[in-house]
C-alpha cells in the first residue's frame, strides 16, 4: 500500500469512503474493504453511520493500530466545547479511543475559525485525534487555517476527479506541506463511461474507474477515498497499484477538466472562487 506523508501524518493513499452508505451497508462494506486490503476508512458525523463503521471495524481481523480512521466534525458543533463533546460522542459511536484524523467538514463563517481551530487543537492535545485537518476549504481559508492552528494540518478533503481541476488548491496545500484527499473520485460513476478513460484502461487491462483512481494517486500528495456498496467494485477499486500511467496518459486525463464538472455544490457551500 502506498502512503502519503503530510505534516507528520502517514496516510494510506487509497481509502474507503462511507458517504451516503446506510448503516447496514456501511458495516458490511467497511468489514469487506478491510478484508480486501484497505487500511484507511473515512466517515463523518453527518453521515449518521459512525456506529455502523465502528461495528465494521470490529468485524475485521485487522488490528485497530493498523487502520487509519478519519471522521469529520459537522459545522453545528464548531464552537469551543461543542466540538470536543462531539468528538467524544463520535469516539463512543466508533467504539475507539482515538481517530487517526479529525477534519472540520465545511467552513462555518458564523463561528470564528480561530475558536474552532483552538478546539480542534485541544482534541489533538487530549489524544482523541492523532492528526487534524480541514475539508472543503478554499485557498484563502487554507492560508487562514494554517496561520491560526497550533499543530500542523495534514490534509484538505475536497471533491476531485478528472472532470474538475483542483490545481489552485493543490498548489496552496503544497505551500503548507499538506495533502489533498479526493472525495467523489469516481464522479459518481461518470468515469466508467468516459471514452478516454476506457481507451487508456484497455492498454493496461483496467476499467475507467481504476484509471481515474490511479490518475489521482499518481499526483504528488493526493489521497483518494472511493465509496461503493458493491463488494466487487470495492475490490476492483483497490486494484490500482499494479500499473502506472504514462506522462501522456496523465495529460490526456487532465484535459477532461470542465468548468461545469463539479458534482457536490450544496447551497451552504462557500464562494467557489479559488474553490476547494
Amino acid at each position: 500500500m502506498q502512503h502519503i506523508n503530510a505534516n507528520g501524518a502517514k496516510i494510506p493513499a487509497l481509502g474507503f469512503g462511507t458517504f451516503e452508505l446506510e448503516p447496514a451497508e456501511a458495516e458490511s462494506m467497511v468489514a469487506h474493504a478491510l478484508e480486501v486490503g484497505y487500511r484507511h476508512i473515512d466517515t463523518a458525523q453527518i453521515y449518521k453511520n459512525e456506529e455502523a463503521v465502528g461495528r465494521g471495524l470490529k468485524q475485521s481481523d485487522v488490528a485497530r493500530e493498523d487502520i487509519f480512521l478519519t471522521t469529520k466534525v459537522w459545522t453545528d458543533r464548531f464552537a469551543d466545547g461543542d466540538l470536543q463533546a462531539s468528538v467524544r460522542d463520535s469516539l463512543e459511536k466508533l467504539d475507539t479511543d482515538y481517530v487517526d484524523l479529525l477534519l472540520l467538514h465545511w467552513p462555518n463563517p458564523e463561528i470564528s475559525l480561530k475558536e474552532t481551530l483552538g478546539a480542534l487543537n485541544d482534541v489533538r492535545e487530549q489524544g482523541l485525534a492523532r492528526n487534524i485537518g480541514i475539508s472543503n476549504f478554499t485557498t484563502r481559508l487554507i492560508d487562514e487555517a494554517a496561520a491560526q492552528t497550533g499543530a500542523p494540518l495534514a490534509t484538505n478533503q475536497v471533491e476531485y476527479h478528472p472532470y474538475i481541476s483542483q490545481q489552485p488548491v493543490l498548489d496552496k496545500l503544497a505551500e503548507h506541506d499538506m495533502a489533498l484527499t479526493a472525495y467523489c473520485p469516481l464522479a459518481q460513476g461518470r468515469v466508467f463511461k468516459e471514452p478516454t478513460l476506457e481507451r487508456i484502461g484497455k492498454a493496461h487491462g483496467k476499467n475507467g474507474g481504476q484509471v481515474a483512481l490511479r490518475w489521482l494517486i499518481q499526483h504528488d500528495d493526493v489521497i483518494a477515498i472511493p465509496r461503493s456498496s458493491n463488494k466487487a467494485h470495492v475490490a476492483n477499486n483497490f486494484e490500482i497499484f499494479d500499473f502506472e500511467l504514462t506522462e501522456e496518459e496523465m495529460r490526456e486525463i487532465s484535459a477532461l477538466h470542465a468548468s461545469d464538472g463539479r458534482i457536490i455544490n450544496p447551497s451552504f457551500a462557500p464562494d467557489w472562487d479559488n474553490a476547494a
